[in-house]
């Protein structure tokens, strides 16, 4: 599985090429659905661009994507969209259209209660678990472990001669199947094409986009997500993996 993260909490400053509109992030993911990508991540935006939770927002931006793609989408419930962990939990519980997944940072306080929020409405969990942080630890004792969808393992190494070490060290912190569920692995911004590449070699689901780079293998900008997509499909190593 390629993943691709469409926007992230970048913002305008960022570059027009990143998605921040409903109608723009349903346009970026279609044409990376096209590329390959075959789940979507996304952060719906208010009007001025910053990361929100909140139902009405969220639901005019998955109808917007779900009109264009047949493909899971799922959205963040990053600490920085509500830092509250109260106001965040009630923020999940109004949600009146519900994404297929939504990561949930392990490490963030709240996580449990917020993860059970999720599963208990249908939503399947992303484990997010961070390099640099106690997120293995504590997911590891978690009782939510085995009923998340997957586990996102990511590197916030962006160091492209250390993190692919980082993610190995993540990795082995985690364990090569925790609770059993599959691992999606990736990095950010220098780290994020090695630590692609390494997914790669291990056959492990991944992800790409502009939240996670703004820049080509080759460190020429990127011009749209499906064009991340596309390169990401020919450095994880598709072509020989599906031949």
């Amino acid at each position: 599985m390629v993943q691709v993260c469409l926007n992230g909490p970048r913002g305008a400053a960022d570059g027009a090429v990143v998605p921040l509109s409903p109608e723009a992030l349903a346009e970026s993911a279609a044409a990376a659905v096209a590329a390959g990508a075959t789940d979507i991540h996304v952060h719906p935006k208010t009007p001025c661009g910053g990361d929100t939770l909140s139902p009405r927002v969220l639901a005019t931006t998955l109808e917007a994507i779900r009109a264009r793609v047949s493909v899971p989408v799922g959205v963040t419930t990053g600490a920085w969209a509500e830092p509250d962990p109260e106001a965040r939990l009630e923020r999940i519980r109004s949600w009146t259209v519900l994404p297929d997944h939504a990561s949930v940072n392990w490490h963030e306080p709240g996580a449990e209660e917020l993860a059970a929020a999720l599963i208990d409405r249908g939503v399947g969990v992303e484990a997010g678990i961070w390099s640099g942080t106690d997120g293995a630890a504590r997911f590891a004792k978690s009782p939510l472990g085995p009923s998340v969808l997957r586990v996102l393992a990511e590197v916030t190494d962006t160091s492209p001669d250390t993190a692919q070490d980082t993610a190995r060290a993540l990795l082995s912190d985690l364990g090569t199947a925790p609770h059993g569920r599959p691992v999606l692995l990736h990095g950010e911004d220098g780290g994020a094409w090695p630590v692609l590449r390494l997914a790669g070699r291990l056959g492990l689901a991944t992800r790409i986009g502009l939240e996670d780079t703004l820049l080509l293998p080759d460190g020429e900008p990127a011009a749209s997500n499906a064009q991340l997509v596309a390169a990401g499909l020919v450095q994880y190593g598709w072509a020989r993996r599906s031949s």
